[in-house]
């Protein structure tokens, strides 16, 4: 892969891609992504996909195994991209679980990343290859429910910017901090289609992402069009979350005459209805989950974001 200013933008015939995670949900969307952009493609999981996808080739993998992890790609010819896409974590409250299982979440989420790629550096920087983690918004602000799963994100971020550093410049290295995202299991952990839909209301564009929206911009910062791009974090998030503060000040709502010296008045905010919906799961006392893999490092199976 060319990181100079001469490479030829977006394309990614020749080059192979191989996608941890990449059976089902926002890996699966990043892996026919980059099908799309003319890269071979090799995706790895625990278990192979209910519906393979045609085009791409799959390898069994249990990324918490070392030594799998290194004999895996010592078995591939070549590696031009690296996407870390593997991940997820149930939604367990601090207290409601030992120590062991919380570490399990971060072994998952932050140290499987590293030894993926740790395995696939040697391949990387013979192709002067890339190197896209998959974030998330949970990373950067509260996670409750899923405490070990953001220190984890937060960590991956940190480790993406130290890794730009240590490998450029043969190996560009970069984060998708990525939203809420609609995927197969997304009802199951939103509260059916009520829920995603309210959920989605939350959302500056008004929608989740889709895996496409993911694998679009993972294909992006993979290809040459990228090339001067590393250590950055790219959000992929809608716009973010609405502020709570917005929603419970009495102030600067439709059809009132309040103002605020911190700027103009705020968007409309969701019905009570919608909020209670979107808010009916992933409580204390409910079995919500959330991630994107497997049962990888004894992870329970999880949902998106």
């Amino acid at each position: 892969m060319d990181n100079s200013p001469e490479g030829t933008a977006g394309s990614l015939h020749g080059r192979t891609a191989v996608v941890t995670g990449g059976t089902r949900g926002i890996g699966a969307g990043i892996a026919r992504a980059f099908l799309d952009g003319g890269a071979a493609v090799v995706v790895c999981a625990r278990r192979p996909p209910e519906t393979p996808l045609e085009g791409a080739e799959f390898a069994p993998l249990d990324v918490c195994d070392p030594a799998a992890v290194r004999d895996f790609f010592d078995a591939l010819p070549r590696v031009d991209v690296l996407v870390n896409n593997a991940g997820g974590a149930p939604y367990r409250p601090l207290a409601d679980a030992g120590p062991e299982r919380h570490a399990r979440v971060l072994e998952l989420n932050l140290v499987a990343p590293l030894t993926v790629s740790l395995a696939a550096y040697e391949h990387l920087r013979r192709t002067r290859g890339a190197v896209v983690m998959i974030g998330s918004v949970s990373g950067g602000r509260p996670s409750p429910g899923t405490a070990a799963y953001g220190a984890a994100k937060a960590g991956l971020e940190s480790l993406a910017r130290s890794m730009a550093v240590e490998w450029a410049p043969e190996v560009r290295v970069n984060t998708l901090v990525v939203g809420m995202v609609r995927t197969e299991s997304s009802s199951l952990h939103y509260g059916g289609e009520d829920g995603v839909a309210a959920v989605a209301r939350t959302v500056p564009l008004e929608r989740l992402a889709e895996p496409s929206d993911v694998g679009r911009a993972a294909v992006f910062l993979a290809s040459d069009a990228a090339a001067y791009i590393t250590g950055a974090s790219l959000l992929v998030h809608g716009g973010g979350e609405r502020s709570a503060f917005l929603d419970a000040a009495a102030a600067n709502r439709p059809g009132t005459s309040g103002t605020s010296a911190q700027g103009p008045p705020a968007r409309g905010r969701p019905d009570s209805d919608d909020l209670t919906t979107s808010r009916s799961v992933n409580r204390s006392g409910t079995n919500g989950t959330l991630g994107r893999e497997d049962t990888t490092c004894g992870v329970s199976p999880t949902a998106e974001q």
